[in-house]
């Protein structure tokens, strides 16, 4: 199992569209998806500041700002999911 966790903030546009994209790619596979809310983390929100949403693959960043959708999809293939 893939663990993905998408990183966001609230009243974030980029994180809905990229919200959607998450979902979509990881639906049917082997990936648990936790959606984590940076600004109720310090460390988090002193990490990623403004470069929400930020995915990660098993803990290693995968992408932010913008979620490409073939490229979500090619490295979940390649991790097994």
């Amino acid at each position: 199992m893939v663990e993905l966790t998408f990183l966001t903030r609230v009243d974030c546009h980029l994180c809905a569209l990229a919200r959607e994209t998450v979902a979509e790619v990881a639906a049917g596979r082997d990936v648990r998806v936790t959606e984590v809310d940076i600004d109720t983390d310090d460390d988090l929100a002193a990490q990623y500041g403004w470069d929400v949403p930020v995915v990660l693959l098993n803990g290693r960043q995968h992408s932010f700002h913008r979620v490409d959708k073939d490229r979500l999809s090619r490295a979940l293939a390649g991790l097994g999911a």
